[in-house]
């Protein structure tokens, strides 16, 4: 490759997803994915789909998708938005509101993808600490910037902050776009923003499928919020490309969000299960804040995180370590089905004997 051409590469540290081993007796809690199959609607959409249908493009409109999340959460068609997961929502969202030139805000523990996407638009940002319970200090948001986004629960510490928090950055924030990034409220014991976006035109939340719906294979996500922000996502989607979603995606999509009961049912199971196993790692010497998601925030008191992280992998049990400043000593643990987490705590009993 030439200089001058190696100069027109746009040039990114791109996002590293958890890894997906390919050995099918891995007990793979590393990525938050949920351990219960999907809706059994679904499978049935799967298994009647009529082939010949997939010459035809899909509705670009992604319309009985977003009737069908509208309805399910009591909004207007117009107050919806689908995308292909909630990292196609949200990146198409920083594209779309973060243009002022001014920072925006995050918090400096979050997801990684934000800085990625704030590198790739070229949107300048600042990161926000946490304090020492891991939650974030509202104060850093009153400042000037060029927008908020916030998860709530946050990953990777799980934690859940008060809808009085989003209100008051909310209401400190009037000139600019607020995102609150809820792939996990489903897990949580308090409400989700979206009760608060009759009230702040400014207030877009976004929700997935991948994780309290089992359907992170499948690839959907939403946004909701003030049918001008839904419209502007939909302008810059369309300038991208028209047909985002497949045939079979929205259909699963609807049957996914209208069998609600099941949905329950699995959430309470994963939430239950997490309570155990908060139990049993603080049992056996962890500590972590009180996650209300579908995943533990853990570290050890005497054994480094590393080092738990390497013996699991070693029995084929895969957990999340991120090897960055200030949280090098965490292991993040997928909750999965209550035998998958028996495994895991007789591992790591094992390996804490052995130390």
């Amino acid at each position: 490759m030439t200089e001058a051409l190696e100069k027109n590469i746009r040039k990114v540290v791109p996002y590293v997803p958890g890894e997906q081993p390919q050995n099918p007796d891995v007990i793979k809690l590393n990525t938050n994915e949920n351990p219960y199959s999907p809706a059994p609607g679904v499978a049935r959409v799967l298994k009647s789909m009529d082939a010949d249908l997939l010459r035809l493009y899909p509705d670009p409109t992604n319309g009985c998708l977003v009737k069908a999340l509208a309805d399910y959460y009591e909004l207007a068609e117009d107050q919806v938005f689908v995308g292909i997961g909630s990292d196609d929502v949200l990146s198409m969202s920083f594209l779309t509101f973060f243009n002022s030139g001014k920072p925006i805000l995050f918090p400096n523990v979050t997801y990684s993808f934000y800085d990625v996407w704030a590198d790739l638009y070229r949107i300048p940002y600042v990161t926000c600490a946490l304090d020492d319970q891991m939650m974030i200090k509202k104060e850093d948001y009153f400042k000037e910037n060029g927008g908020i986004v916030i998860p709530n629960p946050n990953a990777p510490t799980g934690v859940y902050e008060p809808l009085e928090t989003f209100e008051e950055i909310l209401q400190k924030n009037t000139d600019v776009v607020v995102i609150v990034d809820e792939a996990y409220v489903d897990f949580a014991d308090g409400p989700s923003a979206r009760t608060l976006i009759e009230k702040y035109p400014n207030l877009l939340v976004v929700q997935t499928f991948s994780k309290s719906r089992s359907m992170a294979g499948m690839r959907i996500g939403y946004a909701m919020g003030n049918k001008e922000l839904i419209k502007a996502l939909n302008d810059v989607k369309y300038s991208f490309n028209s047909y985002t979603m497949s045939r079979v995606a929205l259909l699963c999509g609807v049957e996914a969000v209208n069998d609600k009961a099941y949905f329950e049912e699995h959430v309470k199971k994963i939430c239950e299960t997490r309570e155990k196993t908060k139990k049993a790692l603080a049992a056996l010497g962890f500590s972590f804040p009180d996650s209300q998601s579908n995943f533990i925030f853990a570290a050890h008191k005497s054994m480094p995180a590393k080092e738990i992280f390497a013996a699991l992998k070693a029995r084929n049990i895969f957990v999340r370590y991120f090897n960055k400043p200030g949280i090098d000593n965490y292991l993040r643990i997928t909750i999965g089905t209550d035998e998958q987490m028996q495994a895991l705590e007789a591992a790591l009993r094992e390996i804490l004997l052995q130390a």
